[in-house]
């Protein structure tokens, strides 16, 4: 996994957790969700570098 993508990857989770958050705290369900998915897609993709590194090795 690039250096950019573990920055990218983070910084969309971050997001996302501050997204959840900020809808929890204004009772903005459709926030929260954007939040949750930002988190997700972000694991996706973590896990999907994951995967490409061990064929690498």
């Amino acid at each position: 996994m690039g250096i950019d993508d573990k920055i990218n990857n983070a910084t969309e989770d971050a997001t996302g957790k501050l997204k959840e958050g900020a809808g929890r705290a204004t009772d903005n369900e459709q926030l929260e969700a954007e939040g949750r998915a930002d988190q997700s897609t972000a694991k996706l993709k973590q896990a999907g570098e994951k995967i490409k590194d061990a064929f690498k090795s």
